[in-house]
């Protein structure tokens, strides 16, 4: 249950943070304040979430205190009312537990999203499209701002890869699941015989870093320049405004021929570059830390396939959590709401059972 008391708390440790972020060892310290003014918008989310449970919490109350009135109108409206709370209420109360378990320090970033056509070919090249157009309407349902960094045009279509990258709030969350193999069944275009085809795509969804947390040294890059080229390996540009960049410690090589711009060019490649380094920094800290976990955390791993798309049957399968729709063609429209609560969902729970675990084991 949530009281007045848990919710005054809340608002005193805001007041506290507003402080803390206007002194001048916190605001001169881009760092500090970083952590702190993340705290701080966190804080704000659970006051709000903590404001609507108690809520409807306090609306099933009334409700079931004037179930005893004798004014039949009254009665009915409370009922109403009480019934419309209760429906509301698990998904606020899920919300909660989810500020309470540890917070994950990738939240509220923008996400990179690389989509990298896998086997089946010109059929693969199609289907990365098709998952590129749908997280694109997606973002656009959710009022989220989707910019291109890079693009490989397929034969006949789609992409053999592309990235871009998806701004706004709770992308992050939303998109945190969806690496992974993504296998689609279905009759392609080239197809004459109308025969089922499986092929797959993956998908990587990576968090970019913040300056103040990653700082790669001039002299662990190397950057080349070149003209681009489009499909088949013409020239499409008559400068060398392309770039490629390769971090030397870990052999990452970035890409980036999309803008005009040479310098716009290397300022996208440094944004995808830093996203890797960092989630393989994060990979390897976790590894190191065995703190890897049974939930869906782990499944930005590109060789587990998480998921089919089945066309004939208008099928979806996600295969971490045994969840079946059969509204394909309304999720390749963008509509994956569905999906991303019932795997953060998931998650949630898996993490509160792990923590409850740790508590037990620590008594």
């Amino acid at each position: 249950m949530v009281d007045q008391a848990y919710i005054q708390a809340l608002r005193d440790e805001l007041t506290a943070l507003e402080a803390e972020m206007s002194t001048p060892e916190v605001a001169s310290d881009g760092k500090k304040l970083r952590v702190v003014t993340t705290r701080y918008a966190r804080q704000k989310k659970l006051l709000s979430t903590a404001n609507r449970v108690f809520e409807l919490q306090t609306t099933i109350a009334d409700g079931e205190e004037l179930a005893k009135s004798d004014d039949e109108e009254m009665r009915l409206m409370a009922e109403e009312e009480a019934a419309a709370a209760r429906e509301e209420l698990p998904a606020a109360e899920l919300a909660l537990k989810m500020f309470l378990l540890p917070p994950d320090e990738r939240e509220g970033r923008p996400v990179i999203v690389e989509i990298r056509a896998g086997t089946g070919g010109d059929e693969a090249a199609l289907f990365a499209g098709d998952l590129h157009r749908m997280y694109t309407r997606f973002a656009e349902l959710s009022g989220w701002k989707v910019e291109m960094i890079e693009a490989s045009l397929g034969a006949i279509g789609g992409y053999k890869e592309i990235i871009f990258s998806i701004t706004g709030d709770d992308a992050f969350s939303k998109m945190k699941f969806e690496g992974g193999v993504h296998r689609v069944q279905r009759v392609p275009e080239t197809e004459s015989q109308g025969r089922v085809h499986t092929s797959a795509a993956t998908v990587a969804v990576l968090a970019e870093a913040e300056d103040v947390e990653l700082d790669i040294k001039e002299a662990d890059l190397r950057v080349d320049y070149f003209r681009s080229s489009g499909p088949g390996g013409q020239s499409v540009n008559t400068t060398d405004s392309a770039v490629r960049l390769t971090y030397l410690p870990t052999g990452t090589v970035v890409t980036c021929q999309d803008e005009k711009s040479q310098h716009r060019n290397k300022e996208k490649a440094m944004r995808v570059l830093k996203a890797r380094v960092l989630e393989d920094m994060r990979l390897k800290e976790a590894e190191k830390q065995n703190s890897e976990r049974s939930s869906l955390v782990k499944s930005g791993d590109r060789s587990e396939r998480i998921r089919t798309y089945n066309f004939p049957q208008n099928r979806l399968s996600d295969h971490r959590i045994n969840l079946t729709l059969y509204s394909l063609d309304k999720i390749m429209e963008g509509a994956i709401d569905e999906l991303c609560d019932s795997l953060n969902q998931h998650d949630v729970e898996e993490r509160m059972k792990e923590q409850m675990g740790d508590d037990e084991s620590g008594e």
